[in-house]
């Protein structure tokens, strides 16, 4: 049977933490752990989580977001947010191994299967809710650029967004595991390899982010789909005549 808790069921928090979000969500995904909420219980109201922990609701959701991209939770729009059974096993993937080019070059053969059609189902089954974060991430992705930033954290989540609107939790639990290492010039310095000036390359990047975005908010499945395999097949195809130049240089 599900059961709702209330704020004063929770512990409270015990340390600081480096974000207000973290310690919301290690709060939470602590509770779980120690068994204090089991998969089906529904997780405190906003209101409630916001008086206990002293944030802002902008905290909240942003908590409860990172809840949902760990695979620890899902939101019943209208309804709530429950804990999820998470899986144990995992996919055994070592995020910490892929640390060559070739090794960020296969990643990008598995994404480009993978995320294009997961672009094509966000499409399909996004919220309005969901468009709009999407929105604001990519918001934060230009002003990012503007700035000269590489925008690593912004670009890891516009995609697992797109991955948490297809409503399958399979693709997240994928994308969370690879966290940084699925954005390639969070390993490997892209432009300087591709003897490229930053700035243009991060514009470059931008632009195919907004050609996905734009698909999937008129909610076209299959330019979604083409536009996210375009971005992919386009960062596999510069990392590759990088290290091609690299090889012939002797490096």
């Amino acid at each position: 049977m599900t059961s709702t808790f209330t704020a004063q069921t929770l512990p409270p928090p015990r340390k600081k933490h480096r974000t207000l979000a973290q310690g919301v969500v290690e709060h939470i995904t602590g509770s779980i752990q120690q068994g204090v909420l089991k998969p089906g219980d529904k997780l405190p109201t906003e209101s409630a989580i916001m008086e206990q922990h002293g944030v802002s609701r902008t905290v909240v959701r942003e908590a409860i977001s990172h809840l949902q991209a760990a695979g620890w939770a899902q939101t019943r729009h209208g309804i709530g947010t429950f804990v999820i059974e998470r899986s144990k096993a995992g996919l055994a993937i070592n995020a910490e191994s892929i640390v060559t080019v070739m090794d960020v070059l296969a990643m990008l053969e598995l994404r480009i299967s993978m995320e294009a059609e997961a672009a094509w189902l966000a499409a399909a089954r996004r919220s309005e809710a969901q468009v709009a974060e999407l929105a604001k991430v990519l918001g934060a992705m230009q002003r990012s650029v503007a700035r000269g930033s590489p925008a690593v954290d912004a670009d890891v989540q516009f995609h697992l967004l797109i991955a948490q609107s297809t409503g399958n939790r399979y693709f997240v639990d994928i994308l969370s595991q690879l966290g940084t290492t699925i954005i390639p010039r969070a390993r490997v310095n892209m432009p300087q390899l591709g003897h490229d000036d930053p700035a243009v390359y991060l514009e470059r990047v931008n632009r195919e982010h907004e050609d996905i975005f734009n698909a999937i908010l008129r909610k076209d499945p299959e330019a979604a789909r083409a536009a996210m395999r375009t971005h992919l097949s386009n960062s596999r195809e510069r990392l590759r005549q990088a290290q091609q130049q690299l090889e012939s240089n002797g490096a």
